[in-house]
């Protein structure tokens, strides 16, 4: 009787064991025979683990004002005139040799001839300034006297024949005057009309003096 009621007290207390080990050697979170939490009243504790979800307020980024283009100004329509372009100014001409007498081919720009006939004088001359003379020359005859005034160079033969007088030989003829030329010829006889200059002084005339010369005889 005896052994009977051992056996039953064991049995009670293992019960009494087994049910506060949390259903014996089962795998658990207190498997082991750990002791439950005090004050969870034996159940599954439940926790909140999960933290709050943290809402951030993003800053919204501003919008950036445009800057306005830079304008220019409109440009303004003048109706000024444009300026003159100034004139060159010519070249001073030098002043005429005060010795000539003919003041039209000391006038000229270029190359011109003075003959002084009462003087028997004859020059070359080059912008107003004497580059020749004077030389001696011969004018025509008082029956066939040189013309007298302004002309111009209008040809040249380096050996004119003159049908006229038997075709005369006239080295280095210059016409300035419809039959009357500047030409080598005799200095102790009178022309018909021409201007008689020695061999060398008539070769200078004949290679200075181009056609348009200025040619100015005076009495």
């Amino acid at each position: 009787m005896k052994r009977l009621l051992a056996g039953a007290a064991a049995l009670a207390t293992a019960f009494v064991l087994a049910a506060c080990s949390g259903g014996g050697a089962a795998g658990g979170a207190n498997a082991g025979g750990g002791a439950v939490a005090a004050g969870t009243g034996g159940g599954t504790p439940t926790t909140s683990s999960a933290a709050p979800t943290a809402t951030t307020s993003a800053t919204p980024t501003p919008t950036p004002t445009p800057t306005p283009a830079s304008t220019k100004p409109a440009p303004t329509s003048t109706s000024a005139k444009p300026k003159p372009k100034p004139k060159p100014t010519p070249a001073p001409q030098p002043a005429a040799d005060p010795g000539v007498p003919c003041a039209a081919a000391a006038a000229a720009a270029g190359t011109a001839a003075c003959v002084d006939l009462s003087a028997h004088k004859a020059w070359i001359l080059q912008g107003g300034q004497v580059v020749y003379g004077p030389v001696p020359m011969l004018p025509g005859r008082k029956s066939n006297p040189t013309p007298t005034g302004t002309f111009h160079v209008y040809s040249k033969e380096k050996m004119h024949l003159s049908k006229e007088f038997d075709n005369a030989e006239m080295p280095n003829s210059v016409f300035f005057y419809p039959g009357d030329a500047f030409h080598q010829g005799s200095l102790s006889v009178y022309s018909h009309g021409c201007i008689h200059l020695s061999a060398g002084a008539s070769l200078k005339f004949f290679n200075t003096l181009h056609v348009g010369d200025v040619v100015q005889v005076v009495p």
